[in-house]
């Protein structure tokens, strides 16, 4: 169970799945059902929008959740999301994944707030878990999450040390406070190192419904437009959307830097890995994993549990030669995650 690098901000506290889950996303497993008395099988998550195969933040979810199968050889599900679908779809998605017996249970992004809190509040027996997400407070409920902030901050440090033409892009997918936290430290990070330097933003859409998560022609429309604005260096917190940016990137002869995945390594993008710099990465699969080792050691986790520079849970992908071997960008990402860590830089969050 995580004690050293994960922060515990609060206490511990009969049909197939497939036909189950029917009208609320597809499944990757079938099984028994069980009661509300603790599952007999093991970890569930359910997708966010833009589904597995976003070379991004359901993707990180579901190596989480591969590890945690592999170590513990139980049961597990990962269900899809559906197009349009409401709190009370997300609420009977959670709540059949417990009633069959799976345990831990996790809402993959904030938008499963509600029906986390519902679903847990039904089965208080089951941990939950939502990712991104801190407002809801209950024994048997984890909130995991993450400084952004931190990692985009560095992001902002690496395009500023890259730009030649002293003017980088941010797109974020959709209008929200998450995403904010996106924005604002890769600003920070580019004007505390380069004061000179222009950063344009554009979000996508206001809301999730409208794709700013899973649309990457949004995104490539985007980047396109920033880059003809002379961005020679674009950030994408996006999801989906980001593909879109970073296949701009590719096409224009600019940079890319991606978000939560290591997207340099992501097969669907391997056409344009020459073009992603690096990207900010939140351990989104360690959390889920870990999650699922507290409630098999008979511990769960519960309360907020935040990762962040300091525990290693957020910070910048290496995989790109050219990132690595560029002494002055490790230099000045170098010498700004110390001061992060020490405190002497404080990353804002909007």
């Amino acid at each position: 169970m995580r004690r050293v690098t994960r922060i515990a901000l609060a206490g511990t506290a009969t049909a197939s799945l497939a036909l189950a889950l029917s009208a609320c996303g597809g499944t990757s497993t079938s099984s028994s059902s069980s009661d509300s008395k603790g599952g007999n099988k093991g970890l569930a998550i359910a997708y966010d929008v833009g589904g597995k195969g976003d070379q991004s933040f359901n993707d990180a979810a579901f190596e989480g959740l591969k590890k945690a199968k592999g170590e513990f050889k139980y049961d597990t599900a990962d269900v899809e999301p559906t197009d349009g679908e409401t709190d009370a779809d997300k609420t009977q998605r959670l709540v059949s994944l417990a009633k069959q017996g799976y345990n831990p249970v996790i809402g993959i992004g904030y938008a499963y707030g509600p029906a986390v809190k519902a679903a847990a509040a039904k089965f208080p027996k089951t941990t939950f878990g939502i990712v991104d997400d801190s407002s809801v407070e209950a024994a048997n409920v984890a909130d995991l999450v993450f400084s952004e902030q931190e990692a985009s901050y560095l992001a902002g440090v690496t395009a500023a040390k890259a730009t030649k033409t002293n003017t980088v892009g941010f797109v974020g997918g959709v209008d929200v406070p998450l995403i904010h936290k996106f924005e604002a430290g890769f600003e920070q990070g580019v004007k505390d190192t380069k004061p000179g330097v222009k950063v344009l933003s554009q979000y996508l859409t206001q809301t999730a419904q409208e794709g700013g998560f899973s649309s990457p022609d949004k995104g490539k429309a985007a980047a396109e437009g920033q880059i003809e604005k002379k961005a020679d260096v674009v950030y994408a917190a996006a999801g989906l959307s980001g593909q879109g940016v970073i296949e701009a990137a590719s096409a224009k002869k600019v940079l890319a830097i991606g978000v939560d995945s290591d997207q340099y390594m992501q097969a669907a993008l391997a056409q344009y890995k020459d073009a992603i710099l690096t990207s900010a990465t939140k351990d989104v699969a360690k959390a889920v994993y870990s999650l699922a080792k507290s409630v098999e050691d008979g511990k769960p986790e519960s309360g907020i549990v935040r990762g962040d520079l300091k525990s290693g849970e957020v910070g910048l992908a290496d995989s790109n030669p050219a990132y690595k071997s560029n002494t002055a960008i490790q230099d000045a990402v170098k010498a700004a995650q110390e001061k992060i860590i020490s405190g002497a830089i404080k990353v804002k969050t909007s």
